[in-house]
């Protein structure tokens, strides 16, 4: 008899356990929102990540010469996307794919244009560091190869999309070269 009534006991207390959890969360206002920086936050974030690579390169007196232009560059950057944040929250996705597409096209190429502009400005600062700061360079500035930069600004790092991947560009460890 015991044996019947802990078993239902215990049937009851799984079934009602269960039930709780199937049960819908609060709705509307109740429900916690998720944190959207606004434009002005991306602009700081990408300020704050253009001085933590300066100050981890440690640069020379010499190698500072060449710091205004990556910087100038680095700060073109980080305007494009604060731009293309603010413009992405006041405006409404195209419902049509082809201008989705076209947009994305648009968004690519000025990004690609701005990045071509970085390496073209980072060549010479780049030819001056040494291995260490290369490797310091590589990973503050989440320059990670196929892993990292290629993919993209959409969730894969921040700053049009700069991802830390280490100095080899992957996080399984040194690449044969």
């Amino acid at each position: 008899m015991w044996k019947s009534v802990l078993a239902g006991t215990t049937a009851l207390a799984i079934a009602g356990t269960s039930l709780v959890y199937a049960q819908q969360g609060p709705a509307g206002p109740d429900r916690a929102q998720r944190w959207k920086p606004s434009a002005a936050d991306i602009s700081a974030f990408g300020d704050a990540r253009i001085a933590a690579v300066h100050a981890g390169l440690k640069l020379t007196a010499e190698q500072e010469k060449n710091w205004s232009a990556v910087e100038s560059a680095l700060r073109d950057l980080a305007k494009q996307r604060s731009e293309r944040y603010a413009a992405r929250a006041s405006a409404n996705r195209p419902a049509d794919a082809i201008e989705r597409m076209a947009l994305r096209a648009e968004v690519m190429t000025q990004r690609g244009a701005a990045l071509k502009k970085l390496a073209d400005a980072a060549v010479p600062l780049y030819k001056s560091l040494d291995e260490g700061q290369k490797n310091r360079f590589t990973m503050l500035a989440r320059l990670g190869g196929r892993d990292g930069a290629e993919r993209g600004s959409r969730g894969h790092g921040g700053m049009g999309g700069w991802q830390h991947r280490g100095p080899r560009g992957s996080e399984r460890g040194p690449q044969p070269q």
